[in-house]
């Protein structure tokens, strides 16, 4: 297959990191062509603290996926996250000398890079403007002010922000493992995208993401996106804390929370004994479910509630902000045992699993349609709806020019593709990546 016809997106995790390729099939739906993963040995909490380590846990997962595919890996499409990520809401506003003349894009992107603008906290760089509602004139509650007529315009923006050292180290480590860097998503929006409806967006619901190391909570209300968090708690502190309780080592931990945990502590009996083995011939140790399932549940209220937490700040409780769609649990953590149930007694809202089977074809490997490859699916679908849309538009006006006198192809090849290239590197995000693959190469 060649080169562009498929997509790669990388999760890089504190617990694991996934390299997934794929391409878009003629039902719109995603193909998985090749799946690598690895155990993840230099990211703590969703941050990158050993280069070395991580450049190794990538070239594993890749390598994996070429093997498993027969392809050949060149650009992935990578998550950002990490306690690092914080969100704040903005208000700006731009005056047009000539309300006369239509709204167009060139005034929405002027707005958008007033935002740029902010002064962060030292070491701080603004990731994501992500617009909200538009006004014109005093005109509120606009969606796309592009085509109106207007002098003043105004939006909210919600603000995505992140420290610059964390940022450059994961493109860092991209660019040591062989790779080039065909973009950057933020992933509590890459699993948003794997795993809710455009429905559920509509009558706002909240999705929460547990990963190894963090907590991503991503909100969305009338299809926007409102609020983002990141909690830096996940399922290593779950395992962290029964490790401590029970006495065990930490793989012997995991296996426990995977096999016999409950979030919910009145499931186990005080007779449901599991045995652990003994280190070098010492006696097995005796752990009852109950207490097993105490200590997680502890844990798992205290992740639950610092979301909710987030969630009342938004106004959930308000009748204008309620989100009807309740709350969508992915991630490796939200496949912990009676989770669901603690969840909506916890919040009293309506909760379900997600899982990113929805976008994927048919006859992909029921592994995959897990929770716990949400943002890898999600990053996979972010690389497959942006990358072939240019290439194919390009090979298109290729064709036309090709059929053109000599004298003429250079001069209506220029007009006819930079048009579609610049469209589809408009976005302000885009921009924001473009100086980002600057720096990189000039850190050479």
């Amino acid at each position: 297959m060649e080169e562009g016809n498929y997509s790669v997106g990388l999760d890089i995790g504190t617990t694991k990191i996934v390299a997934i390729i794929g391409k878009e099939n003629e039902y719109g739906k995603i193909e998985v062509l090749g799946i690598g993963r690895s155990k993840s040995l230099g990211v703590h909490r969703g941050v990158v603290n050993n280069i070395t380590q991580t450049i190794k846990s990538i070239q594993q997962s890749v390598e994996q996926a070429e093997a498993n595919s027969g392809l050949k890996i060149s650009s992935v499409v990578v998550g950002i996250a990490g306690q690092h990520i914080r969100s704040l809401q903005h208000s700006d506003y731009i005056t047009r000398p000539k309300s006369e003349d239509v709204i167009n894009e060139h005034d929405v992107d002027k707005l958008c890079n007033q935002v740029y603008k902010l002064v962060m906290l030292p070491g701080e760089e603004i990731i994501h403007v992500l617009p909200q509602e538009f006004k014109v004139d005093g005109q509120a509650e606009i969606k796309q002010p592009m085509g109106m007529y207007g002098g003043r315009l105004e939006a909210n923006f919600h603000v995505v922000v992140g420290q610059v050292s964390s940022i450059r180290n994961v493109g860092r480590c991209i660019k040591s493992a062989g790779l080039n860097l065909a973009n950057i998503t933020l992933e509590p929006l890459a699993s948003a995208n794997a795993v809710l409806s455009q429905e559920e967006k509509e009558a706002g619901v909240a999705l929460i993401d547990i990963g190894g190391g963090t907590t991503d909570l991503a909100i969305f209300k009338d299809g926007i996106i409102r609020h983002t968090a990141v909690i830096p708690f996940g399922g290593n502190v779950i395992t962290e804390d029964i490790k401590e309780g029970c006495s065990i080592i930490e793989k012997q931990a995991e296996l426990l929370k995977i096999k016999f945990g409950s979030a919910w502590p009145g499931e186990n009996k005080d007779n449901e004994i599991v045995s652990i083995p003994g280190l070098r011939g010492r006696e097995p140790k005796e752990i009852t479910l109950k207490n097993l399932s105490k200590i997680i549940h502890a844990r798992v209220v205290e992740i639950v509630e610092q979301a909710y937490v987030e969630i009342k700040n938004y106004g959930h409780e308000e009748q204008k902000k309620k989100l009807i769609g309740g709350i969508v649990l992915t991630g490796g953590g939200s496949q912990l045992k009676h989770l669901k149930q603690l969840v909506e007694y916890i919040t009293g809202m309506d909760t379900r699993i997600g899982y990113p089977n929805e976008h994927l074809a048919g006859d992909s490997d029921a592994e995959i349609a897990s929770p716990l490859y949400a943002t890898a699916v999600g990053l996979l679908m972010n690389s497959v709806k942006n990358k072939p849309k240019v290439l194919e538009e390009i090979e298109v006006v290729n064709k036309e020019v090709d059929n053109k006198s000599t004298e003429v192809k250079e001069e209506e090849a220029e007009i006819k593709e930079k048009p579609i290239v610049k469209k589809e590197r408009s976005t302000i995000f885009d921009k924001w990546f473009e100086r980002f693959k600057d720096f990189l190469d000039n850190a050479e």
